[in-house]
């Protein structure tokens, strides 16, 4: 079962700083970002600690609607999608649904986008029972399991500390660029080298993996998936 350090990590408070602000083209209560939820479970779990699986994924919606402010022609679609989440290799098992919309002139794009949404929506489910870091407490109206603790953590050892602050450093100021030239220079930048040398071998994988998916997501929003201009 999970350990001393892990029971005390998922009891914890949601910390404020990581809760975004409900959108008019999106969730419509505060909400965590999907990759903030998978940081927390490769953080509290362990990157071996933990996987997923789609249990079911199907298009329960589709037809042509208008899009933008000009109102062309385009498709709406929604998915419903049900994620298995399984941690403490094996030991415990959580599952739960959601769904996701795609809005596009494109049908392709719009499935691509509700798929998508339609998981990572499921898998946040899944993990908010774990939990109020992964944003059980957003469901009390009360809020009283948000903010910091009356007591800080204990000091972890220093070998593993400074790695574990160092990578949540550079996903945050990674994911802070907003095209992809800026986030090919901030991967470029001599500081950023520098910095990602200090993490372990596994971690460097998991960030670049991280740096490709977000620079090919930000490439395709530019140049509308266009093959002659690829990310990498």
């Amino acid at each position: 079962m999970f350990d001393a350090e892990q029971i005390k990590a998922l009891e914890a408070k949601l910390d404020p700083s990581h809760i975004q602000p409900a959108r008019q083209f999106g969730p419509k209560g505060d909400y965590l970002e999907g990759w903030f939820v998978m940081q927390e479970a490769n953080r509290i779990f362990g990157f071996d600690g933990w996987s997923y699986s789609i249990v079911e994924a199907k298009c329960v919606a589709q037809g042509p609607r208008p899009i933008g402010r000009d109102k062309k022609d385009g498709f709406g679609v929604t998915y419903i999608a049900k994620v298995s989440v399984i941690a403490d290799l094996g030991a415990v098992t959580r599952e739960d649904f959601g769904a996701g919309h795609g809005y596009d002139m494109d049908l392709g794009l719009a499935h691509e986008s509700a798929i998508k949404e339609a998981v990572t929506d499921a898998l946040k489910r899944a993990l908010r029972s774990f939990g109020n870091v992964f944003g059980l407490a957003l469901y009390d109206k009360s809020r009283a399991n948000v903010g910091p603790e009356e007591q800080p953590e204990p000091a972890k050892p220093a070998s593993k500390a400074p790695n574990r602050d160092g990578y949540t450093r550079l996903e945050q100021s990674m994911r802070a660029n907003r095209t992809a030239d800026d986030l090919i220079r901030w991967w470029n930048d001599p500081e950023s080298v520098a910095e990602r040398a200090k993490l372990p071998d596994d971690w460097q994988r998991t960030l670049y993996d991280s740096y490709v998916s977000l620079g090919t997501d930000l490439r395709k929003k530019e140049t509308k998936a266009d093959n002659s201009n690829p990310f990498v």
